[in-house]
């Protein structure tokens, strides 16, 4: 996943084990979290339950709130 992109998951297993690999050292103020459930996104998890979430990804806010904080992208090649 390149530096910038937004990733996510949803487990419908009883047990996964997720691995990250990060380009730096990891910083915590690099870090921005987008709502899992943004409606902007449209985005169908598949779950027939509502997800068990951390603390901290239930306070993401939606997407449209984080725009001025995203990585500015060229379509030029």
């Amino acid at each position: 996943m390149p530096p910038g992109f937004a990733h996510g998951f949803v487990v419908l297993s009883e047990t996964a084990e997720v691995e990250y690999k990060c380009t730096a050292f990891y910083d915590k103020d690099d870090e921005i979290g987008i709502s899992w459930n943004d409606p902007a996104l449209n985005i169908d998890w598949e779950m027939s339950e509502p997800p068990l979430l951390s603390a901290r990804d239930q306070q993401h806010p939606p997407l449209s709130a984080l725009l001025d904080r995203l990585p500015a992208y060229s379509t030029e090649l």
